[in-house]
Formats: structure tokens, sequence, C-alpha cells
């Protein structure tokens, strides 16, 4: 079961990137090179989640009311995940996940709070902050850190809910 679950998460990505060859081929508006790198690292992000067996329910989730987004949305069994994607084409002298400033970090959660008051559950479920640095350097095969739960509710504690 595993393996067929593998293959299709593999056939999504071949065709996505097919229909991504095909939209430039065809001269379709070219996004600047910094958001096409974004947005490719975003869809790599989205299957190397879906591969480690998470529930992916939301991408670009944004308010409508409050600035920003957050890149992807998942379930880890009962754990919420808010997952900020860093993309980068080279390994410069600072990683990529140190792009996650506190004024980043400040967005993440009030979009959070924002996503888990829409839920129709009463009590907020269990749930983490996760940065993925995906490093897409021309040549070389994609390469994926995930830091699970890499910064809490607030700046001075851990991962409870505020």
């Amino acid at each position: 079961m595993e393996a067929l679950h593998q293959m299709r998460v593999n056939s999504l990505e071949r065709a996505l990137a097919a229909l991504d060859w095909i939209a430039r081929r065809r001269g379709a508006d070219p996004l600047p090179a910094h958001l096409a790198t974004g947005v490719e690292g975003e869809n790599a992000a989205y299957f190397y989640l879906r591969r480690k067996g998470y529930t992916v329910v939301a991408r670009r989730w944004s308010s409508g009311d409050l600035p920003g987004d957050i890149d992807l949305i998942a379930w880890d069994g009962p754990m919420l995940c808010f997952v900020e994607v860093k993309t980068r084409t080279a390994h410069d002298a600072t990683p990529a996940e140190a792009a996650v400033d506190s004024h980043k970090r400040q967005t993440l959660r009030r979009l959070a709070r924002q996503y888990v008051r829409q839920l129709p559950q009463e009590n907020a479920p269990p749930a983490r902050f996760d940065v993925i640095s995906i490093y897409l350097v021309p040549g070389e095969k994609r390469e994926f850190v995930h830091y699970q739960g890499s910064f809490g509710w607030d700046e001075q504690q851990g991962g409870e809910w505020r």
C-alpha cells in the first residue's frame, strides 16, 4: 500500500513538472526568477510532505483580512502543522531558514491563530510551526532540511497554543 502511495505522489509530481514546462514553452507570462524559484520550492515541499505521509490541506493560505500567507498547512497525524518554505538556488553563507525572522514568525502566528479559529471544532488541535529549507542547486539533487517545531506560539516559550 505504501509503495502505491509513493508511486501516486511521484506521478503527480512529474505531471505538475510537465505542465509547468509546457506553460513555459507556450510563453505563459513568466514570473520573476525569485518568485518562480519560490513556487518551485513550495511545490517540491508539498510533494516532500506527501511522501512523508502528511495530509496537506492548504497551500498559500491567506485569511483575506490579514497580510501575508502560510505556504503549507498539513496534518502530521493529530498534529496541525503550519509550514514556511524557504527555497534557495545556492548554498550561501546564510542558510535559507535564517530568513524566517521575528517579523515573519509573528505574521505566521497571527495567520495560524486565524486559521485555527475558523476550524469547526471547539478546542484547538495540537499545532506546531515547521520550516522547510529547500536547495535547488542546478546540476545537483534537491536538498530538503525540515525543522519540525522550529518556533512556538510566542518568542519566549515553546509550542503551546495561545
